[in-house]
Order: structure tokens, then C-alpha cells, then sequence
């Protein structure tokens, strides 16, 4: 019989039984034996990825990658061979068979793609905590906003960057906007974070603030007066309490 096709090589590596016929095909193609052995090891690695949770999704470019190799591959021209160049004068040398390669070459990409993932997923599961903590608030209404609440949180991640991570229950007004602010103890001095879109928002410290030092943290509401300045009209005020 022919070659196995590509459908019956996946599906027999997949586990599906092999025909008789094709039985007897393997046990004397050295050629297909490999290519089945080696599609079923690329199916035993992916499987091996299963048990380590959610992976991180490789970036589309390296799918572009791979198909665009495939495609390179399938595209190449098939090698032919002259009764000369065969060294047989008599009898023409058949065209060289084409070789499966960008079938083949695709199953090894996606093996090789497999075992970074589960890398990547191991990984994800010993690396070290890239956030840390420092300080949090609870924010508490002024009297002008009954029913106002909020909390902060100050964490720091692995590269130095201190963020504010802030949370606002609060009636939305009609017009105008919320500003997060950092206020030193004895109100002496402050730093506007940026405006609050929504419900929630995180922001960057600004470089030379000394959380240590502008421990209080501000929600305000703001007109549209183009003014940078603090309205004073504070929604919530909270004191950071350091971990």
C-alpha cells in the first residue's frame, strides 16, 4: 500500500488502532514508522501540559511564524532525479517522493511550542510574588457625601513602581470629575494621582513623593474650570496604615 496520509498518521497517533494493512505498512516503512513515532511523542508532550493550569497564551506572532514556515515549506519545489544523475544508464530514476515536511515540520513546532508553554506554566506556579503591599486605607465620606466610601491600596512591584490603587462607592454627579490626591499628615502639602473614570482606578506615584510622607489619601470632586488646584470639596479621606 501507499504512504499513510497525513489525516491517518494524526489519527493513529492519537490512538486510534491501525488497520491491518497499515499495520503491515509500518512494520516495513521505516520512513512512516519515524514520522508516527515522532507525531506520537509531539502528542505525549502536549498532553503533559494539561496538569499545570491555566498557561500563558503565547503572542499571535508566533503562530504567524509557524504557518508562514509551513507554507514556505509546501511551496518549495519537489527534487527530481535523471537516469544520468541516478547512476543507472538504462532505467529513468523516479521522482524523488515528496516529503511531508511542512506537515512534519508543523507537529515539531507545535511540540516544540508545548514544551515552553509548560515552562512557562511551571514557572508561573514557583516564581516569586511581583506585587508587594505596602499600605491601605479605608476612605470615609465627608459630610457634604453621605454614603460615600472607599478603600486604597499602596503596592510596590518588582521594578521599584509604587502604584495607588483606589475604590469609590459613590453617587456619580452630573457634571464635573474625580481626582485621586496624596496629602502629607498636616495637610501641608498634596499631589494630584490623576482623575478617578469609574468605580476603581490604579496610578502611578509620582518620582520624589515619600509615601511615608503623604499618607493620606484624597478623592475629590472637581469642576471643569480648568483650575489644577484641590477643589475642596473632598468625597473621601483616608490615613494609610503600612504593613
Amino acid at each position: 500500500m501507499s504512504h499513510l496520509d497525513p489525516d491517518r498518521f494524526a489519527a493513529v497517533a492519537f490512538g486510534e488502532a491501525p488497520s491491518a494493512d497499515e499495520q503491515v505498512h509500518l512494520a516495513a516503512c521505516d520512513e512512516c514508522a519515524l514520522e508516527l513515532a515522532e507525531l506520537e511523542h509531539t502528542i505525549t508532550i502536549g498532553r503533559s501540559t494539561m496538569s499545570l493550569g491555566e498557561l500563558e497564551s503565547p503572542p499571535d506572532r508566533v503562530w504567524g511564524n509557524i504557518l508562514d514556515e509551513v507554507r514556505r515549506s509546501d511551496s518549495a519545489p519537489v527534487a527530481t532525479m535523471t537516469a544520468r544523475e541516478a547512476g543507472s544508464p538504462r532505467t529513468p530514476a523516479p521522482a524523488a517522493r515528496p516529503r511531508r515536511r511542512g506537515y512534519r515540520l508543523l507537529f515539531a513546532l507545535a511540540a516544540s511550542t508545548a514544551f515552553v508553554l509548560a515552562v512557562v506554566g511551571v514557572w508561573s506556579l514557583v516564581r516569586p510574588v511581583q506585587v508587594v503591599e505596602l499600605a491601605s486605607a479605608t476612605l470615609n465620606a465627608f459630610p457634604e457625601h453621605p454614603g460615600a466610601a472607599g478603600s486604597a491600596v499602596v503596592v510596590e512591584s518588582a521594578d521599584g513602581d509604587t502604584r495607588v490603587r483606589v475604590e469609590l462607592d459613590a453617587s456619580v454627579p452630573d457634571a464635573g470629575y474625580r481626582e485621586v490626591w496624596l496629602i502629607t499628615a498636616d495637610a501641608s502639602a498634596l499631589v494630584s494621582l490623576g482623575v478617578l473614570d469609574g468605580r476603581e482606578g490604579e496610578f502611578d506615584v509620582p518620582a520624589g513623593i515619600d509615601i511615608d510622607e503623604y499618607v493620606l489619601v484624597d478623592i475629590s470632586q472637581e469642576e471643569d474650570d480648568e483650575d489644577p488646584g484641590h477643589s475642596g470639596d473632598s468625597i473621601v479621606r483616608g490615613e494609610l496604615e503600612f504593613a
